[in-house]
């Protein structure tokens, strides 16, 4: 496959995959819409910074290393699977304290800076991310793909990350999604808490499992 064409091909599937619903997605909503929008453009920018760094590791033969160490990604999918269902009690444990837009407004300075690093744990702590950007380019990128690629991918990856969650953050935030959320408050944020920590157990279970 000429480079320019398998390049396309792995932006076309990551696109796929960053706009299927996951962890990433739930989290990057609720922080939209239940603390401003500036805190869902930091997450949506910590998601962006995770793609880069899963499409560095891949472009240096991560998928090739946890297909040659399963206790590695045994390891992973369990310390996964830990962090998200914290995540998740964290969020279950906050979903009954009513939402005050004026703390929020008062913290404003701090919160995208949290927002933005909880955003990035939790895309670099899903190890089923990190496989699928490793497959993608196991599968599709040349064996002994150009310079440029190594300097080019990263950046359009950024983009593909940065720019869904950037628009799902849009979404969101505005006014009728957050009036919504200030009404069904605690059962938004229930219902978050367990689709996360369903996921984080998914992967806890499964780490068993051989082969990547």
């Amino acid at each position: 496959m000429h480079s320019v064409a398998a390049i396309a091909a792995i932006l076309a599937a990551l696109t796929i995959g960053a706009m299927s619903p996951g962890p990433s997605f739930v989290l990057v909503a609720r922080t939209s819409i239940g603390l401003s929008r500036r805190d869902g453009l930091a997450a949506a920018l910590g998601m962006g910074i995770g793609g880069v760094c899963f499409s560095g590791i891949a472009l240096v033969g991560l998928y090739t290393l946890l297909e040659a160490v399963t206790w590695l990604y045994t390891g992973l999918k369990i310390a996964g699977g830990l962090y998200l269902i914290y995540l998740a009690s964290k969020i279950w444990r906050g979903a009954s304290t009513p939402f005050s837009m004026t703390a929020t407004d008062a913290g404003g300075a701090r919160n995208p800076l949290k927002s933005f690093w909880i955003a990035l744990s939790t895309q670099l702590s899903n190890p089923k991310t990190a496989i699928a950007y490793g497959s993608i380019f196991a599968a599709l990128l040349p064996q002994h793909p150009p310079l440029w690629c190594y300097f080019g991918l990263p950046p359009l990856v950024f983009a593909i990350e940065a720019g869904w969650y950037t628009v799902v953050a849009l979404c969101f935030s505005s006014t009728r999604p957050r009036q919504l959320y200030l009404r069904a408050k605690a059962w938004i944020d229930r219902i978050a808490a367990g689709a996360i920590g369903a996921l984080g157990l998914r992967l806890i279970l499964t780490a068993h499992r051989s082969g990547v």
